[in-house]
């Protein structure tokens, strides 16, 4: 008897702490975990977010950047921090769900060490060139690669993430042969891309809209079901012969999970609160990006079928990773 009532109090005294904690959060600063390069689109997304997040929760929310290993450095960092809602990641679908099924021992498991709280946006892909390159159209692209097999290079933000599977998609649906050349994050890519040293890539609209208004870079396709509202005059994979080539990216936070359920649904409710602020919205939507939040059990449901989505799509294109 005595036991018990031992064990009683101290586990009303745990609760306590507990619901105290949650009551005088936030009390210090909140880092969002970047898991790729400064500059790229997940770093201007974060960015965009995380002033209206300081208003809205009363203390600074500073963004922290942590590239390599298409997002398994900063994703173990968040997945490994204590739960107490100081530290999230702003995940894309390589980090939250595609890293599950390419990697044969990920160091976090999305749905076990993390808590879905909202996605932020979502967001298109667009195939790119340098405007060097003799090519004006996916098909153009396509021929010239089969006249020189190998000798196209194609940049990404990491081996086995997003933009990489992209390319394999097409790799795989046009039978030719094009060089990958991995980044550290989309940034580093897209100077390379800008600079002439690689010939091309697929990359998320957010970071790649203003070179490809400006000139700099040559649109060939949208790798989406329907042309986006922002480049109508850039046709779908699709149009071009290539069906199979196609992706919704999406960006979200996520925080350490076992965090007490009162500080999720603060995180949550202000993370929602300010995608709908209308100055987010614009900059979200100024570079090419569709606002977007669910509840948190919604978001879990969308991360685990993405899961299963990207599982059969891999056994099909046939990428793993040692890790």
């Amino acid at each position: 008897m005595r036991y018990r009532l031992r064990w009683a109090a101290m586990a009303i005294t745990l609760l306590g702490t507990v619901g105290a904690q949650a009551q005088s959060y936030p009390s210090k600063p909140i880092r969002i975990v970047v898991p790729f390069s400064a500059g790229g689109p997940t770093d201007i997304t974060t960015r965009n977010i995380a002033p209206r997040l300081t208003e809205l929760l009363g203390q600074p929310v500073v963004v922290d950047n942590r590239a390599g290993a298409n997002g398994i450095i900063g994703a173990e960092v968040v997945a490994h921090a204590p739960p107490d809602g100081y530290t999230l990641l702003m995940a894309t679908a390589s980090v939250a769900a595609i890293n599950m099924v390419t990697y044969r021992k990920p160091p976090y498991d999305t749905l076990r060490d993390l808590q879905a709280l909202s996605p932020i946006m979502t967001t298109a892909s667009l195939l790119v060139v340098h405007p060097s390159m003799p090519v004006k159209t996916l098909q153009d692209l396509v021929a010239l690669a089969k006249a020189k097999p190998a000798s196209i290079t194609f940049g990404s933000a990491g081996t086995g993430g997003t933009l990489h599977l992209l390319l394999e998609m097409l790799l795989h649906e046009a039978h030719i042969k094009i060089t990958h050349v991995p980044y550290k994050g989309a940034a580093p890519a897209v100077a390379d891309l800008l600079g002439g040293q690689i010939n091309g890539m697929f990359v998320d609209l957010p970071v790649i809209s203003p070179y490809v208004k400006s000139g700099k870079l040559r649109a060939l396709a949208v790798a989406a079901k329907q042309r986006s509202q922002y480049f109508r005059d850039v046709p779908t994979t699709k149009e071009a012969g290539y069906p199979g080539v196609e992706m919704t990216n999406y960006y979200g936070l996520l925080v350490t999970a076992k965090t007490p359920p009162a500080i999720v649904k603060k995180l949550h409710d202000a993370i929602v609160a300010a995608v709908k602020t209308p100055a987010v919205r614009d900059k979200l939507m100024e570079v090419g990006a569709d606002p977007k939040t669910m509840g948190m059990d919604e978001f879990t449901r969308f991360i685990r079928d993405d899961i299963a989505k990207w599982e059969k799509l891999i056994k099909t294109v046939g990428i793993k990773i040692e890790r």
